[in-house]
């Protein structure tokens, strides 16, 4: 045996960093959790938690004042923030998802005015790409975005967007030419007080109740014309290209969703009683908690393999991204469910987390591409080989 051996070991440094933010997020979120889900609320002290530890939006390059963290340390951050609370973890998932397009795309000039305020966390970023008739179908979405002089303006409406109204930014994917379909989208950034910009009401929501989702209105909102990522027509690149390094985000949510749960299972398990002894005696109970485990490391090591591949920018990796995403999702809606079971009557009830983080994990399953979607997408790989 070698101990020097490296490929599967993540480093001290990257294990020393779980444990802080576990032992913040146990701290600083975890006692807010119920009270936020059952306001519900923004999770502010989450927020001003993560901001004093530099996790809010921990990926953003050193260059422009950020932590310049790696996407697997990313991924920690939310795996761990989403165990206690998945509201408070959609703070650094989002920020990075509404950050990749200009990170990925943008010019400096765009970087330099966007990114520091961010990664000092007196701004935080939303993504907006979808529409109500165009969710999946991305290339049917209906705003416009005209150039007008030097600068661009915008009409229509987005929807679901994760974090509308608190967040400061919006990067926004607009069709500038309606004749080239795929090639005629561009993305752009805009700032919540921008003229014509607002903010819809708050979706009434199954989990996650503790993010906002809202829609957002552009009604001739005029942005300076230096906002848009990337050059005219290639907005829809940049989204997916940011997919393909934010999917495995929501893996990682998934996945700390997920072992929430089972953390929450297993305690009480240990302590039930039934026939006179614990319930964690029974093999029918030790097999559920073996299949919880096994399916929740196998979907976090895909979601590292995938944050991986991303960081050291592979080409194709929209299989593996998606892959991670899909399974973690699942896996999360699976052990979430069992763990109610496990529970039983009393993890039905508020009295408990798995309740919640049940209703939360559904969500994963379906923002950032639904996993039917996702299968979609790694289908069309494996045929191209």
């Amino acid at each position: 045996m070698n101990p020097e051996f490296d490929v599967y070991d993540l480093g001290e440094e990257r294990a020393a960093l779980r444990e802080s933010v576990r032992a913040l997020c146990e701290k600083e979120i975890q006692p807010f959790a119920a009270e936020v889900d059952a306001t519900p609320r923004f999770p502010q002290e989450a927020r001003d938690a993560l901001t004093a530890a530099g996790f809010q939006a921990i990926h953003i390059p050193e260059k422009y004042s950020g932590e310049g963290a790696d996407s697997i340390v990313a991924c920690m951050v939310i795996e761990e923030v989403a165990r206690v609370d998945a509201s408070a973890s959609l703070i650094p998932a989002v920020n990075k998802l509404g950050s990749m397009p200009i990170i990925l795309s943008g010019s400096e000039e765009l970087k330099q005015k966007v990114l520091p305020s961010i990664a000092s966390g007196e701004s935080m970023i939303s993504y907006a790409l979808s529409e109500r008739e165009a969710g999946s179908d991305t290339v049917s979405m209906r705003t416009r975005a005209q150039a007008d002089g030097d600068d661009w303006i915008l009409n229509g409406t987005k929807c679901w967007i994760t974090n509308g109204g608190v967040s400061d930014w919006y990067t926004v994917m607009a069709k500038t030419d309606p004749e080239k379909g795929a090639n005629g989208i561009s993305a752009f950034v805009v700032h919540q007080d921008d003229p014509g910009f607002s903010v819809g009401p708050k979706e009434h929501k199954l989990g996650i109740k503790g993010s906002p989702t809202t829609e957002i209105y552009f009604e001739n909102c005029r942005i300076p014309g230096d906002r848009i990522i990337g050059e005219v027509g290639t907005g829809l690149k940049t989204a997916f290209a940011t997919l393909d390094h934010t999917r495995p985000t929501i893996g990682a949510q998934a996945v700390g969703i997920a072992q929430g749960a089972l953390d929450a299972a297993v305690e009480y398990v240990k302590d039930r009683k039934q026939f006179g002894k614990s319930i964690s005696d029974f093999q029918g109970v030790q097999f559920m908690l073996a299949d919880m485990a096994m399916k929740i490391e196998a979907a976090r090591h895909l979601v590292y393999v995938a944050a991986a591949k991303a960081e050291r920018g592979e080409e194709n990796i929209g299989l593996i991204a998606s892959a991670s995403k899909c399974f973690a999702s699942d896996t999360a809606m699976e052990v979430t469910t069992d763990a109610v079971q496990l529970f039983g009557g009393a993890g039905y009830t508020t009295d408990f987390p798995v309740e919640r983080m049940m209703r939360d994990a559904k969500i994963t399953q379906i923002y950032e591409g639904t996993n039917q979607i996702q299968r979609m997408v790694m289908a069309r790989q494996v045929l191209r080989g």
